[in-house]
């Protein structure tokens, strides 16, 4: 399988997952909505055609419209809360301090809610930059930084509620 298609075929399955509650996990619904955020991004695909190097850029502009999309369709839904951190807002709001206080607003806010989702993106690309190596030291925060998100919410999160953590 060609890279394009298995990077094609890996965003398939991500709205479709991502997006489970519309589509129900049909993979034809989600097939549309990938087809509708690629459109929303024509431009940047045919730069990305041209320009090989520029895939990085690409998917993160796939998953930035993505997350905008997910956090529309639960504005709309007034019983579910949602909540976006985003790890590359700041310089600063992957280091421990700083997320969890970013993490702990997000949670606040959700608290009220029975059902809720909580959307974490570009934590990988904040502690492992793409652009520099993998190291051993890199990926230990990384792991360490995925742990504390989950330890986190599983803490200050009711019991009762239904809490949704998802990495983009």
């Amino acid at each position: 399988m060609s890279a394009p298609a298995r990077d094609e075929l890996r965003r398939l399955h991500f709205i479709n997952a991502l997006f489970a509650q519309v589509t129900g996990h049909d993979l034809y619904l989600a097939q549309q909505i990938k087809e509708a955020i690629a459109f929303s991004l024509a431009e940047l695909e045919e730069q990305t055609r041209e320009h090989p190097e520029f895939a990085a850029k690409y998917d993160t502009a796939f998953n930035s419209s993505a997350a905008s999309l997910l956090e529309k369709f639960f504005a709309g839904q007034p019983r579910h809360g949602f909540f976006h951190w985003d790890a590359l807002s700041t310089l600063t709001s992957a280091t421990p301090l700083f997320a969890r206080a970013e993490l702990m607003t997000g949670l606040k806010r959700l608290a009220p809610y029975r059902e809720s989702t909580l959307l974490v993106t570009n934590l990988r690309p904040a502690l492992l930059p793409p652009d520099k190596r993998a190291t051993p030291r890199r990926q230990r925060e990384y792991e360490e930084a995925l742990a504390y998100t989950r330890e986190l919410a599983a803490a200050r999160t009711a019991p009762s509620a239904d809490l949704r953590l998802l990495f983009l």
